[in-house]
Order: structure tokens, then sequence, then C-alpha cells
């Protein structure tokens, strides 16, 4: 993270980002200014970009909030938090996938296996509860009977979740 951290670039910010919510790539890329509540520290994927279907509510950690003050505005009306090359285009769904191959010289690491690295972080190392993370990751409830009774989507648990994440990710 610290390496990525020092890189130039919407690409290494899309990234830095990506890991920060532990987002999808399409996602993030797919991202626009409207879906962000800077006040609110929230960031609301519409259920059309979603996997799922269903809208999604991500808290944003302190540093998230840093990192879209840093970001650039676009000049023109398409309003995508991470410009592309190509006028009125959002970020290629290659770039963070070949900024992560040049920093770890092709070791197969992959920008969707930070999604894993995020699950067994917070399984591995953290005592907050299984439905907890599987919310964050936006996961689907694999069980009918548990889906039909849980309506909530443990917002404020996910928010000190992905505040921990932050912090472990880079502290201090």
């Amino acid at each position: 993270m610290i390496r990525l951290r020092d890189r130039d670039g919407i690409s290494a910010r899309a990234l830095e980002f990506c890991i920060l919510t532990a987002a999808r790539t399409s996602e993030v890329i797919g991202a626009r200014w409207d879906e962000v509540d800077l006040k609110a520290k929230t960031w609301t994927i519409p259920g059309e970009r979603m996997k799922s279907g269903r809208e999604h509510r991500i808290p944003l950690s302190r540093r998230a909030v840093e990192l879209f003050r840093s970001l650039p505005r676009e000049k023109d009306d398409y309003g995508f938090l991470f410009i592309g090359a190509k006028e009125g285009k959002p970020l290629s769904n290659m770039a963070m996938l070949e900024l992560v191959r040049g920093m770890t010289k092709g070791k197969g690491v992959t920008v969707h296996g930070f999604r894993g690295a995020f699950r067994d972080w917070a399984a591995e190392t953290t005592a907050h509860p299984n439905e907890v993370v599987e919310m964050a990751l936006a996961h689907a409830i694999g069980d009918k009977t548990e889906a039909a009774y849980r309506r909530g989507d443990l917002f404020e648990k996910r928010r000190a979740l992905m505040e921990d994440f932050a912090s472990y990710l880079a502290p201090g």
C-alpha cells in the first residue's frame, strides 16, 4: 500500500480506492461523483452496476474520503471519479490490473484478489462478525430463510470494519 500511494496517476488512485472499499473493479471504474456523499462519508452504487442488481451503500473510511478530495474533477458532464483516456469514458477495466502486474512483476496477483485478502484479514485478525464482512463484500445471502429475515445492511458496523481495514493498510 505504501508503494501504491507513492505512485502518481489515476490508475493508482482507483486501485487504492478499490482496495479501501473492497469493491469490484467494475464498481470502481464506473463510480460517479453523484454517487458520493462526502459529508455522510458514503458511496452508493446503483443496483444496475452491482452484481446482485441491488443498490449497495459503502461507508467510506477517512482515507477514502481524503482520496476523493484529491481526485481531479472532470471538465465535462460525464462525472466519472476515475477518468479514462478517452473523453466521456471511465478508466479502462484493465488499467488497475496492468498496474498490479507491473508492481508485482507478474506474480499472478489480481485486483479481485484484494477482495479475498480483505476477507482473510477480517476473518483471521478481527472480531468483526462474518455477516458484517459478507455485507461489506456485497455477497448474496445463500440461505433463503436467512435472506428473508435479514433486512438491514449493518451499515454502522461496516463503517467500523472499513475504518479498521484502512488503519490496517496504512497504520499511523
